[in-house]
């Protein structure tokens, strides 16, 4: 259900912040904001983040805004400053060959509903980036540009491109030829003649037109799962370092 409660209003300068205060005003605490990054690149993970910020200057963090509008140092300040002040965040990376599988659009909703069902506390309303999201079992609302008006949605922006762009730095070490370190594997010029030169490797989504212009034919049934196996110890590298970062 994406709706406001009943005669809850919000100001329109009420900030980054207006809405949980408002929701809170009328009951509707903890509140949890999701959001993805990945969605439109055609190589490595989508990663999905929920996150939970507590009331008071606490949940108010320096810096804080869509993770797409601060620069790379900015989003790692902030990104370790939201590990320590969120009452409960968790990420969930979904492999290409999932997205493959599943198509993008389900493969994101999916991923988001998995960062809200992995969370240690369980929200009571949920603000969702751009489209609502079924299968919450609790209300909420989605956003235009969710990521740039409520704070909770911006923690989670922040914390799931932080995780995905870590992973793919550690990919540009397996694949230099590709500059994933540059792109981050989204479609970009460059990227698009290190495809037409060495065609996709293994973290390359075959749905994607321009994977498949690459290949030049259908990707065969017993295709090479070697990206997911390569992505999963990423992952579990970078969950061990988030671990370590919380408890500093």
């Amino acid at each position: 259900m994406s709706v406001l409660p009943r005669g809850l209003t919000v100001r329109r300068d009420a900030g980054l912040y207006g809405y949980e205060r408002a929701l809170r005003r009328a009951g509707l605490a903890p509140i949890a904001g999701v959001d993805e990054a990945g969605r439109g690149a055609c190589a490595g993970p989508l990663v999905a983040a929920a996150a939970i910020l507590p009331e008071g200057q606490r949940g108010q963090v320096p810096g804080l805004a869509d993770s797409k509008l601060l620069t790379a140092k900015a989003r790692e300040r902030c990104y370790e400053q939201i590990l320590k002040r969120t009452v409960a965040w968790s990420v969930v990376v979904v492999g290409p060959d999932e997205c493959d599988r599943l198509g993008m659009h389900v493969a994101n909703v999916e991923a988001l509903r998995r960062s809200l069902a992995r969370l240690d506390v369980r929200p009571s309303y949920v603000l969702t980036d751009g489209f609502p999201v079924d299968g919450l079992e609790v209300p909420g609302l989605a956003m235009w540009k969710g990521d740039r008006v409520a704070a909770c949605i911006s923690a989670a922006s922040v914390i799931a491109k932080v995780t995905r762009d870590r992973i793919m730095c550690d990919l540009h070490e397996r694949y230099p030829e590709y500059d994933f370190l540059t792109h981050k594997g989204y479609i970009t010029s460059a990227h698009s003649a290190a495809l037409d030169e060495h065609g996709p490797c293994e973290i390359h989504r075959r749905r994607f037109v321009n994977v498949r212009r690459a290949l030049g034919e259908s990707v065969p049934d017993d295709a090479d799962d070697l990206g997911d196996n390569v992505l999963d110890e990423l992952v579990h590298e970078s969950m061990e370092a988030q671990s370590m970062e919380i408890g500093r």
